[in-house]
C-alpha cells in the first residue's frame, strides 16, 4: 500500500482570470474526499448555495473571507450577508486558521471583500464530483467571449449546487 504526499506548490492547477484551484487529492487517490487549494480573488462571492449530497470542509490559509454556514430564518435571493439564523448567528469575517464544516443540506457562502487574494484548503466529499465541476467550470471561464452565465448556472445544477443568491466576481 502506498500513500500520497503532495509538496507545497504541487498538484494540478486550473486557472482563469477570476479563479484559481489546485487539485491536491482526487478520487484517484481517495474514496473519501477530494482536496483542493483555492485562491479566492478580491471581489469574488460564490453566492449562498446548498448541496443535497456533498459535505464540505474549508480551512482559511491566508487572508480573510466573509463566510456563513447555517439555515437562515428566511432564505432571500438578495445578499446572503443580511441573513441570520433563528439562534442569532450571522455571517462573519473569518481569518487565517478558521475552519468551516458544511454538512449536506446546509446553506453556505464565502466572499472576499478585501483588496487581497485569500487562500483556503477545501475538501469535498464524496469525490470526484467537485473535481469534474471545477474542470467544466474552468473550461467555461476560459472560453473566448463574454462569460456564459447560463452555462455556469446549468453546470451548478448538474453538480448538486442549488444557487440561492448570485455568484459574483469583480471583472
Amino acid at each position: 500500500m502506498t500513500g500520497l504526499l503532495v509538496p507545497p506548490g504541487h498538484g494540478r492547477n486550473l486557472r482563469s482570470a477570476v479563479q484559481e484551484v489546485t487539485f491536491k487529492v482526487t478520487g484517484e487517490h481517495s474514496n473519501v474526499a477530494s482536496c483542493f487549494e483555492v485562491v479566492v480573488p478580491p471581489g469574488f462571492d460564490v453566492g449562498a448555495h446548498v448541496h443535497t449530497n456533498s459535505e464540505e470542509f474549508f480551512y482559511i490559509l491566508d487572508g480573510e473571507l466573509e463566510v456563513m454556514a447555517f439555515e437562515p430564518r428566511v432564505r432571500t435571493s438578495s445578499d446572503w450577508r443580511t441573513w441570520h439564523a433563528a439562534d442569532g448567528r450571522r455571517p462573519v469575517t473569518a481569518g487565517e486558521g478558521t475552519v468551516i464544516v458544511v454538512p449536506p443540506g446546509c446553506p453556505h457562502a464565502f466572499a472576499n471583500r478585501s483588496g487581497s487574494p485569500a487562500r483556503m484548503f477545501f475538501q469535498a466529499s464524496p469525490p470526484p464530483d467537485h473535481e469534474r465541476y471545477f474542470e467544466e467550470l474552468f473550461a467555461i471561464l476560459n472560453s473566448p467571449g463574454p462569460l456564459d452565465h447560463e452555462a455556469i448556472a446549468d453546470l451548478r445544477i448538474r453538480y448538486d449546487i442549488e444557487q440561492l443568491t448570485p455568484m459574483r466576481h469583480a471583472t
